[in-house]
């Protein structure tokens, strides 16, 4: 099979800054690898027009077309042409696309186009209780409604999305996966005591502004924790402040402040070590549709305490294999931290389980054949 995934982002040094999505096609493009089948990535939003093949993977950049009120369509439509040349040409047969912006509205492929939720824009301005662009929440219906198949990554992200658009299509749900080689516990490292890691941009619909006020409480129960946060700063929506970070720093104790290190980005390779280091992993997070931090944190037995807010039970099983608990809850939230800063048995007892669910449900090998199904289903 000849799979095609168009996105605005992937996680290479030559493609430019990459989140969530980049990631998640990233793994099953290896899994399809793996599996015997081809795979191309159409990336929009390039600085140059290229074809490269790296690690197998052929790439066709696009650089965006500029004209004053038309960039959007005419970028489209030169999307459109390149996909359909490639399938003119025996390189595609099927193209998967995310639903963010909704960046298929105005394109017709002569192959089969299925959408896999990833969360669309208005779905995370939903979730933010924030207005959501007028023009985006109109392309992202447009696009979902032409769509020949709908996947999404989590039960809960269809449903809401199913709601806000009132769609009456029904969605295949495929989890979000990772490399399970890559994230293995390295048991000639010890763990460094009392250490609690936070992982993923620092921004305020993933909880980092209850964080402080979290970490506040732990600080009490346990003076010797340190809190450790990774990953890249981002402006805040609501308030218009440049930094999330500065916005954090003033909420912190006195006591807290003098615990807490930011290391700022760091290389996705490095993200391994950082986990194996740390006692306990937290996400406190208000949006997301399936967060890949939190199953690769449990790929390496890490005792996790989680948001409990809408898609958490697909991923985590509330004390089996993490603990949930509501951002908002700061003493709760700073309690199973503190159970598991205290507690070694249980850390281990949840990383097991933890590391077995991922194995079953969201390793590559698992969610590329149920990719490969559901595509099926659709090339004639």
């Amino acid at each position: 099979m000849k799979i095609g995934f168009l996105t605005p982002e992937f996680p290479h040094p030559e493609m430019g800054v990459s989140g969530g999505i980049g990631t998640s096609i990233y793994n099953l493009a290896k899994g399809l690898l793996d599996l015997g089948h081809e795979v191309s990535v159409i990336i929009y939003g390039q600085k140059t027009d290229e074809t490269i093949v790296k690690e197998g993977i052929t790439f066709y950049k696009v650089r965006n077309s500029k004209l004053k009120g038309f960039s959007r369509y005419l970028t489209q439509k030169k999307i459109q042409k390149l996909i359909n040349t490639l399938v003119k040409s025996g390189k595609i047969e099927i193209i998967e696309a995310p639903d963010w912006t909704g960046i298929t509205s105005n394109i017709k492929p002569i192959c089969p186009l299925v959408i896999r939720l990833n969360g669309s824009d208005t779905y995370f301005c939903h979730l933010d209780q924030r207005p959501v662009k007028y023009v985006n929440r109109i392309m992202e219906k447009m696009a979902l409604k032409r769509a020949d198949g709908l996947l999404s990554v989590s039960r809960y992200t269809a449903e809401v999305t199913q709601q806000l658009f009132h769609l009456k299509r029904t969605f295949e749900i495929i989890p979000n996966s990772i490399d399970v080689d890559k994230f293995v516990k390295d048991n000639s490292v010890s763990e460094q005591e009392n250490t609690i890691l936070y992982f993923g941009t620092l921004i305020r619909k993933k909880g980092l502004l209850e964080l402080p006020f979290i970490f506040n409480e732990v600080i009490r129960k346990n003076p010797k924790a340190k809190l450790i946060l990774i990953g890249r700063d981002a402006a805040d929506v609501i308030s218009g402040a440049k930094s999330t970070w500065s916005m954090m720093k003033p909420l912190f104790t006195e006591a807290a402040e003098k615990q807490v290190s930011y290391l700022g980005s760091v290389p996705y390779a490095a993200i391994s070590q950082h986990i194996n280091a740390a006692t306990v992993c937290v996400f406190p997070t208000f949006a997301e549709a399936l967060p890949v931090s939190w199953i690769e944190a449990m790929a390496m037995q890490k005792a996790i305490v989680a948001s409990d807010i809408g898609w958490a039970n697909e991923v985590i099983d509330n004390n089996a294999n993490g603990f949930l608990v509501n951002p908002k809850a700061h003493q709760l939230y700073a309690a199973k931290i503190t159970e598991l800063l205290d507690d070694v048995n249980l850390r281990k007892e949840f990383g097991l389980r933890a590391r077995e669910k991922v194995l079953q449900k969201f390793s590559i090998a698992v969610v590329a054949n149920q990719s490969v199904d559901f595509y099926r289903k659709f090339i004639k």
